[in-house]
Protein backbone atom coordinates (compact mmCIF):
# COMPACT_ATOMS: atom_id res chain seq x y z
CA UNK A 1 0.00 0.00 0.00
CA UNK A 2 1.35 3.44 -0.88
CA UNK A 3 0.07 6.98 -0.43
CA UNK A 4 2.22 8.71 -3.06
CA UNK A 5 1.37 12.36 -2.54
CA UNK A 6 -1.14 14.90 -1.24
CA UNK A 7 -3.13 16.28 -4.17
CA UNK A 8 -5.45 18.64 -2.30
CA UNK A 9 -6.70 19.68 1.12
CA UNK A 10 -10.46 19.75 1.69
CA UNK A 11 -12.08 21.86 4.40
CA UNK A 12 -15.75 21.87 5.45
CA UNK A 13 -17.38 25.30 5.76
CA UNK A 14 -20.74 26.51 7.00
CA UNK A 15 -20.83 29.44 4.56
CA UNK A 16 -19.08 28.89 1.24
CA UNK A 17 -19.05 32.52 0.13
CA UNK A 18 -17.64 33.72 3.45
CA UNK A 19 -14.91 31.07 3.41
CA UNK A 20 -14.01 31.84 -0.20
CA UNK A 21 -13.68 35.57 0.57
CA UNK A 22 -11.42 34.84 3.55
CA UNK A 23 -9.05 32.57 1.62
CA UNK A 24 -9.03 34.90 -1.37
CA UNK A 25 -7.90 37.69 0.96
CA UNK A 26 -5.04 35.47 2.14
CA UNK A 27 -3.92 35.06 -1.48
CA UNK A 28 -5.73 32.01 -2.91
CA UNK A 29 -7.34 32.31 -6.35
CA UNK A 30 -10.84 30.87 -6.86
CA UNK A 31 -11.43 28.31 -9.57
CA UNK A 32 -14.44 26.12 -10.30
CA UNK A 33 -17.48 25.86 -8.04
CA UNK A 34 -19.18 22.50 -8.56
CA UNK A 35 -21.53 20.06 -6.89
CA UNK A 36 -19.92 17.19 -5.01
CA UNK A 37 -20.56 14.02 -6.99
CA UNK A 38 -22.99 11.37 -5.81
CA UNK A 39 -20.17 8.81 -5.78
CA UNK A 40 -18.11 10.95 -3.43
CA UNK A 41 -21.09 11.58 -1.14
CA UNK A 42 -21.50 7.80 -0.94
CA UNK A 43 -17.80 7.38 -0.18
CA UNK A 44 -18.14 9.93 2.64
CA UNK A 45 -21.23 8.18 3.96
CA UNK A 46 -23.32 11.35 3.71
CA UNK A 47 -26.88 11.86 2.53
CA UNK A 48 -27.94 14.69 0.23
CA UNK A 49 -25.37 16.74 -1.65
CA UNK A 50 -22.80 19.47 -1.33
CA UNK A 51 -21.06 22.29 -3.16
CA UNK A 52 -17.30 22.65 -3.57
CA UNK A 53 -15.23 25.77 -4.23
CA UNK A 54 -11.71 25.10 -5.43
CA UNK A 55 -8.90 27.59 -4.80
CA UNK A 56 -5.24 27.49 -5.80
CA UNK A 57 -2.05 29.24 -4.79
CA UNK A 58 1.18 28.35 -6.54
CA UNK A 59 1.38 24.54 -6.64
CA UNK A 60 -1.20 24.13 -3.85
CA UNK A 61 -4.87 23.22 -4.09
CA UNK A 62 -7.50 23.91 -1.46
CA UNK A 63 -11.13 22.82 -1.75
CA UNK A 64 -13.89 24.12 0.50
CA UNK A 65 -16.97 21.92 0.84
CA UNK A 66 -20.37 23.06 2.07
CA UNK A 67 -22.83 20.21 2.57
CA UNK A 68 -26.60 20.50 2.26
CA UNK A 69 -26.95 18.61 5.55
CA UNK A 70 -24.51 20.48 7.84
CA UNK A 71 -22.56 18.77 10.58
CA UNK A 72 -21.34 20.08 13.91
CA UNK A 73 -19.46 23.38 14.29
CA UNK A 74 -15.82 23.39 15.36
CA UNK A 75 -15.43 22.69 19.10
CA UNK A 76 -15.23 26.19 20.56
CA UNK A 77 -12.79 25.40 23.37
CA UNK A 78 -10.46 23.08 21.38
CA UNK A 79 -6.78 23.97 21.61
CA UNK A 80 -3.61 23.05 19.70
CA UNK A 81 -2.98 19.92 21.78
CA UNK A 82 -6.44 18.44 21.29
CA UNK A 83 -6.72 15.45 18.99
CA UNK A 84 -9.13 17.04 16.49
CA UNK A 85 -6.58 19.82 15.88
CA UNK A 86 -5.28 19.83 12.30
CA UNK A 87 -3.74 22.93 10.78
CA UNK A 88 -2.53 23.90 7.33
CA UNK A 89 0.87 25.61 7.26
CA UNK A 90 0.82 28.43 4.69
CA UNK A 91 4.19 29.65 3.44
CA UNK A 92 4.74 33.39 3.04
CA UNK A 93 7.74 35.56 2.29
CA UNK A 94 6.53 38.18 4.78
CA UNK A 95 4.68 36.81 7.78
CA UNK A 96 3.89 40.24 9.24
CA UNK A 97 2.13 41.42 6.08
CA UNK A 98 0.29 38.13 5.61
CA UNK A 99 -0.80 38.13 9.25
CA UNK A 100 -2.09 41.71 8.89
CA UNK A 101 -4.19 40.61 5.89
CA UNK A 102 -5.54 37.61 7.78
CA UNK A 103 -6.41 39.75 10.80
CA UNK A 104 -8.22 42.29 8.64
CA UNK A 105 -10.22 39.45 7.07
CA UNK A 106 -11.47 38.27 10.46
CA UNK A 107 -8.88 35.71 11.59
CA UNK A 108 -9.02 34.80 15.27
CA UNK A 109 -5.59 34.46 16.84
CA UNK A 110 -4.32 31.31 18.54
CA UNK A 111 -0.79 32.61 19.14
CA UNK A 112 -0.47 35.03 22.03
CA UNK A 113 1.42 37.92 20.51
CA UNK A 114 1.31 37.64 16.74
CA UNK A 115 4.20 36.13 14.76
CA UNK A 116 6.83 34.31 16.86
CA UNK A 117 10.44 33.64 15.83
CA UNK A 118 11.32 30.06 16.76
CA UNK A 119 14.85 29.07 17.84
CA UNK A 120 17.32 27.53 15.34
CA UNK A 121 16.91 24.13 17.03
CA UNK A 122 13.33 23.98 15.76
CA UNK A 123 13.92 25.49 12.32
CA UNK A 124 14.38 29.19 13.01
CA UNK A 125 11.18 30.11 11.19
CA UNK A 126 8.77 32.86 12.09
CA UNK A 127 5.19 31.65 12.51
CA UNK A 128 1.75 32.54 13.81
CA UNK A 129 -1.28 30.30 14.40
CA UNK A 130 -4.87 31.47 13.97
CA UNK A 131 -8.37 30.37 12.94
CA UNK A 132 -10.49 31.09 9.90
CA UNK A 133 -14.14 32.23 10.34
CA UNK A 134 -15.30 28.60 10.82
CA UNK A 135 -12.60 27.83 13.39
CA UNK A 136 -10.18 25.84 11.20
CA UNK A 137 -6.64 26.20 12.59
CA UNK A 138 -4.08 27.70 10.20
CA UNK A 139 -0.43 28.69 10.48
CA UNK A 140 1.54 31.28 8.55
CA UNK A 141 5.20 30.31 8.20
CA UNK A 142 8.15 32.36 6.99
CA UNK A 143 11.34 30.33 6.57
CA UNK A 144 14.78 31.81 7.25
CA UNK A 145 16.55 33.22 4.21
CA UNK A 146 17.84 30.37 2.03
CA UNK A 147 16.23 27.63 4.12
CA UNK A 148 13.37 26.73 1.76
CA UNK A 149 14.58 27.27 -1.78
CA UNK A 150 11.65 25.37 -3.31
CA UNK A 151 9.36 28.30 -2.41
CA UNK A 152 9.74 31.39 -4.58
CA UNK A 153 7.70 34.52 -5.14
CA UNK A 154 6.01 37.09 -2.93
CA UNK A 155 3.02 37.11 -0.64
CA UNK A 156 1.36 33.80 0.13
CA UNK A 157 3.27 31.05 -1.69
CA UNK A 158 1.35 27.84 -0.96
CA UNK A 159 0.69 25.08 1.55
CA UNK A 160 3.83 23.50 2.99
CA UNK A 161 2.20 20.81 5.14
CA UNK A 162 -0.69 19.78 7.31
CA UNK A 163 0.00 19.03 10.97
CA UNK A 164 -2.24 16.74 13.03
CA UNK A 165 -2.27 16.30 16.80
CA UNK A 166 -2.03 12.65 17.84
CA UNK A 167 -2.49 10.78 21.09
CA UNK A 168 0.38 8.30 20.65
CA UNK A 169 3.30 9.27 18.41
CA UNK A 170 4.65 5.70 18.18
CA UNK A 171 1.29 4.33 16.99
CA UNK A 172 0.89 7.11 14.42
CA UNK A 173 4.45 6.66 13.17
CA UNK A 174 3.79 2.99 12.47
CA UNK A 175 0.50 3.74 10.73
CA UNK A 176 1.94 6.34 8.36
CA UNK A 177 5.10 4.39 7.63
CA UNK A 178 2.86 1.49 6.56
CA UNK A 179 1.32 3.83 3.98
CA UNK A 180 4.73 4.49 2.41
CA UNK A 181 5.64 7.80 4.08
CA UNK A 182 9.24 8.47 5.13
CA UNK A 183 10.06 9.98 8.50
CA UNK A 184 12.36 13.00 8.54
CA UNK A 185 14.23 14.47 11.49
CA UNK A 186 11.90 14.80 14.50
CA UNK A 187 12.20 17.50 17.14
CA UNK A 188 10.98 18.19 20.65
CA UNK A 189 9.61 21.74 20.76
CA UNK A 190 9.21 23.53 24.09
CA UNK A 191 9.91 26.77 25.86
CA UNK A 192 8.48 30.31 25.80
CA UNK A 193 8.38 30.71 22.01
CA UNK A 194 6.48 27.45 21.49
CA UNK A 195 4.07 28.40 24.28
CA UNK A 196 3.48 31.78 22.62
CA UNK A 197 2.94 30.12 19.22
CA UNK A 198 0.46 27.54 20.53
CA UNK A 199 -1.24 29.82 23.03
CA UNK A 200 -0.68 27.21 25.78
CA UNK A 201 1.37 26.94 28.97
CA UNK A 202 4.02 24.29 29.64
CA UNK A 203 4.20 23.04 26.06
CA UNK A 204 6.32 20.00 25.22
CA UNK A 205 5.47 18.62 21.79
CA UNK A 206 7.12 16.00 19.59
CA UNK A 207 7.07 17.13 15.95
CA UNK A 208 7.55 14.31 13.42
CA UNK A 209 7.68 15.31 9.72
CA UNK A 210 6.60 12.61 7.26
CA UNK A 211 7.30 12.87 3.53
CA UNK A 212 5.32 11.10 0.81
CA UNK A 213 7.21 10.11 -2.34
CA UNK A 214 5.78 13.16 -4.11
CA UNK A 215 6.09 16.35 -2.05
CA UNK A 216 5.50 19.12 -1.09
CA UNK A 217 3.18 19.19 0.69
CA UNK A 218 3.98 16.83 3.53
CA UNK A 219 2.42 15.72 6.81
CA UNK A 220 3.56 16.41 10.37
CA UNK A 221 2.57 14.64 13.59
CA UNK A 222 2.20 16.71 16.76
CA UNK A 223 2.45 14.63 19.91
CA UNK A 224 1.87 16.83 22.94
CA UNK A 225 3.54 15.47 26.06
CA UNK A 226 2.23 18.54 27.87
CA UNK A 227 -0.52 19.61 27.99
CA UNK A 228 -2.24 16.34 27.12
CA UNK A 229 -4.73 16.62 24.29
CA UNK A 230 -8.40 15.77 24.64
CA UNK A 231 -10.49 13.64 22.29
CA UNK A 232 -13.91 14.92 21.23
CA UNK A 233 -15.10 11.62 19.78
CA UNK A 234 -15.59 10.59 16.17
CA UNK A 235 -15.65 13.46 13.67
CA UNK A 236 -18.23 13.01 10.90
CA UNK A 237 -17.16 13.96 7.33
CA UNK A 238 -19.60 16.90 7.28
CA UNK A 239 -18.43 18.31 10.63
CA UNK A 240 -16.47 21.55 10.35
CA UNK A 241 -13.44 19.89 12.00
CA UNK A 242 -13.37 17.13 9.35
CA UNK A 243 -10.47 18.37 7.24
CA UNK A 244 -9.56 15.77 4.62
CA UNK A 245 -6.28 15.20 2.82
CA UNK A 246 -6.79 13.94 -0.74
CA UNK A 247 -4.04 11.46 -1.61
CA UNK A 248 -2.82 9.97 -4.85
CA UNK A 249 -2.93 6.30 -3.91
CA UNK A 250 -3.42 2.78 -5.23
CA UNK A 251 -7.14 2.53 -4.41
CA UNK A 252 -10.26 4.58 -3.74
CA UNK A 253 -11.25 4.79 -0.10
CA UNK A 254 -11.96 6.97 2.90
CA UNK A 255 -9.50 6.11 5.69
CA UNK A 256 -9.16 7.25 9.28
CA UNK A 257 -5.80 7.28 11.00
CA UNK A 258 -5.53 5.94 14.59
CA UNK A 259 -6.85 9.27 15.93
CA UNK A 260 -9.71 9.64 13.45
CA UNK A 261 -8.16 12.16 11.05
CA UNK A 262 -9.67 11.67 7.59
CA UNK A 263 -7.76 10.74 4.44
CA UNK A 264 -9.44 10.41 1.06
CA UNK A 265 -7.60 8.12 -1.36
CA UNK A 266 -7.94 8.27 -5.15
CA UNK A 267 -6.04 6.22 -7.76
Amino acid sequence: MSWRGIVEFRLVASDLDRAMRFYATLGFSPRARVRVTRDEMTLLGLAGGGTRQTLIRGPSRLAIDCFDAPGRPFQADANAADILFQHLALVTDNVDKSWARASAAGAATISRAGPVKLPPSTGGMTAVKFRDPDGHPLELVQFPMGAATSWAGSGLLGIDHSAVSVADVAVSRRFYRSQGLTECRPSLNHGPTQEALDGLDGVEVDVVPLDPAENPPHLELLGYRSPRGRSFGVIAPNDIAATRMLWKADRRALVRDPDGHLHQLEP
